[in-house]
């Protein structure tokens, strides 16, 4: 559905930051990418699509070769996909 993609552009813009960026490591742009792929999945439920992406950007928050500003757009990231879901209820 269009109108989901458009409610994700914040937050599509700011992965897209990540996975742009060279100076991240490769196994967090490769999660930033795979959270984007989620959440543009139309055939999934949008509450299900929003806690993958959460999940899988929480499994590498904690890394510790991750920059801090990078960390700082996941927390971003994340708290974005919360209100959202938190939307949904």
């Amino acid at each position: 559905m269009q109108v989901e993609i458009t409610e994700f552009e914040p937050v599509f813009k700011l992965l897209d930051e990540i996975i742009n960026d060279r100076t991240v490591p490769k196994n967090i742009r490769a999660a930033a990418e795979s959270s984007k792929t989620i959440l543009s999945n139309d055939s999934e439920n949008l509450e299900l699509r929003i806690s993958t992406a959460i999940h899988t950007l929480d499994e590498i928050i904690n890394d510790p070769n991750m920059p801090i500003y990078a960390r700082t757009k996941i927390w971003n990231v994340v708290s974005a996909l919360e209100q959202k879901r938190r939307e949904l209820s």
